[in-house]
């Protein structure tokens, strides 16, 4: 059904294009052994082209500099739109005898033809080229959308894939973001913010739970030294919650950094034998 109301959307557009006053001129070539071959060979060059493009992105980010990789990995969507948009352009130019104003015409026909057949798929191309200029995420980033959070590791057209904490790739449509609010912990950035939390009694020492706390993360080897490092204390009828703000070097290793923190503070905290908060509480 779908694909008789494509044809005939098709056909429709494509007879008024041609009889409308200054779109006349649209051509058919005509079609031999060459243009097919020509047509076979563009196909294969594209989709070798998008998956070479895919290939070296994470090839090249696993061995330039730290600050590079980033980059490296953000340049794949912008190529892979790049490679679809030169070969289709091609592969037209190849079967239609087409000016400027008709290629702009045909183009626009198509486009609402695919619109109205394969609206929720066609919804997810655009806002994945809107998301390109927007930028609310990149490869590489740690983003929050919806109930799920991980690291994008490849951006199509067509939506990303999201690696989550258990290893789970998750394949989230561009058009999310039309309506899901968008949680990006590093921004194309190679350091995220983590925040490490501790609970303990009222009549602990503030003050040496601070120096502990800070003390902990400028030693851990994941800590980024170069960005700031800073604990808040919130005071909960239960007892009192402390944050510990940092920066990891790279955000990928934030739960092994997160899971560094937490074992040498509790090392500490016994040596100082703090007590924690022992009555029934929920957590505010």
């Amino acid at each position: 059904m779908i694909l008789n109301y494509l044809g005939l959307t098709l056909f429709f557009h494509f007879n008024l294009l041609t009889v409308a006053p200054g779109l006349d001129g649209i051509g058919i070539k005509d079609i031999n052994l060459q243009t097919i071959l020509k047509t076979v060979i563009a196909l294969a060059l594209a989709y070798g082209f998008l998956i070479s493009v895919k290939f070296l992105s994470k090839w090249l980010s696993e061995r330039v500099p730290l600050r590079f990789r980033a980059v490296a990995k953000q340049s794949e969507p912008f190529l892979q739109a790049l490679i679809l948009l030169t070969s289709t352009i091609y592969i037209l130019s190849l079967f239609l005898q087409l000016s400027t104003e008709n290629l702009l015409a045909i183009t626009g026909t198509v486009a609402v033809a695919l619109g109205f057949a394969f609206k929720d798929y066609v919804s997810s191309l655009i806002a994945g080229v809107v998301a390109l200029f927007e930028i609310p995420y990149r490869v590489g980033d740690r983003v929050q959308i919806g109930e799920n959070y991980g690291e994008i590791i490849t951006y199509d057209l067509r939506g990303i894939r999201l690696q989550t904490v258990e290893d789970n790739l998750i394949f989230i449509p561009h058009n999310k973001i039309w309506n899901e609010p968008i949680s990006n912990a590093n921004n194309g950035a190679l350091e995220a913010q983590v925040t490490t939390d501790f609970y303990l009694a009222h009549g602990v020492d503030s003050e040496l739970v601070i120096k502990i706390l800070h003390l902990a993360a400028y030693t851990s080897k994941y800590t980024q030294l170069k960005l700031p490092v800073s604990v808040l204390v919130e005071e909960k009828p239960w007892g009192t919650q402390y944050h510990l703000k940092s920066y990891p070097i790279d955000a990928r290793d934030e739960y092994v950094y997160k899971t560094d923190l937490v074992r040498r503070v509790k090392q500490a905290f016994a040596k100082h034998n703090f007590n924690y908060p022992k009555s029934n509480f929920s957590q505010e």
